[in-house]
């Protein structure tokens, strides 16, 4: 569900009809649903023709109840059916000429990948057990098998044992794909990875502890907290980087 926040005229929101708001307050009310979203993926998905804000006189984008609406569709098809921007777009298409588009509802635990497990969750809640062949994956972040296979030699992304991609190399293998769109390689993202090892290291040392106790509800607590952390670092990292370049969210 949407987060609309509240504020005066000054802020805007997109829940009063007529208002726009900015690309940084959409990312606000999309981030609880999907905490992966950034800036990036919001201002790509322009760029491929699936949503239109509008701009100000000096450029800032503006957008409409209905630009974070239609955001929310594509961000839930691509999560929920592993849709490709392609088939998205099609589907988004025929729904502004009037057409009925028959789009599966996720189901109170998700939809898998055809014909494969049921995905359990939304968000990072998604168990391990969910998993999707290569075919899916490469259709999902379209690109190729060879670079996919180039994506592995660096060691972005990994089989499960058993085989099979599970949901968090499915979102590696999407933002991997978006960041090369802008001319980053998978060498230049090596240091990316081995700085989320090392936060994933630490995450460790506090929960480890946890996990090894007798008492169930100790270690459920554990990965409770395993979570929380993760989260907590995603947003430093962000922070930092945001900070390091001068970014401000327009």
């Amino acid at each position: 569900m949407l987060r609309t926040p509240t504020g005066g005229a000054g802020n805007g929101t997109a829940g009063s009809a007529g208002q726009l708001v900015s690309i940084g307050t959409v990312l606000t009310m999309l981030r609880d649903e999907f905490p992966e979203v950034t800036i990036s993926k919001i201002r790509f998905l322009e760029a491929e023709g699936l949503v239109e804000p509008r701009r100000t006189p000096s450029g800032y984008r503006k957008f409409s109840t209905e630009d974070v609406e239609r955001l929310a569709r594509i961000l839930r098809l691509q999560r929920d059916h592993y849709l490709p921007l392609k088939v998205i777009r099609e589907q988004l298409e025929a729904l502004d000429r009037g057409e009925q588009v028959r789009i599966p509802a996720p189901t109170a635990h998700g939809d898998g990948p055809p014909d494969g497990p049921a995905q359990g969750g939304t968000g990072r809640e998604r168990p391990s057990t969910a998993r999707v062949g290569r075919a899916e994956l490469i259709a999902a972040a379209e690109v190729d098998e060879a670079q996919l296979a180039e994506w592995e030699s660096y060691g972005l992304l990994a089989e499960a044992p058993g085989g099979g991609f599970d949901a968090d190399a499915l979102t590696v293998a999407r933002l991997v794909a978006d960041l090369g769109r802008y001319g980053l390689e998978p060498r230049h993202l090596r240091a990316v990875k081995a700085a989320a090892d090392r936060e994933a290291g630490l995450v460790e040392q506090v929960v480890a502890p946890l996990r090894r106790h007798r008492n169930p509800q100790t270690r459920a607590h554990a990965e409770a907290t395993a979570k929380e952390l993760a989260g907590l670092s995603v947003r430093l990292h962000e922070a930092l980087v945001q900070a390091a370049l001068g970014v401000r969210l327009h």
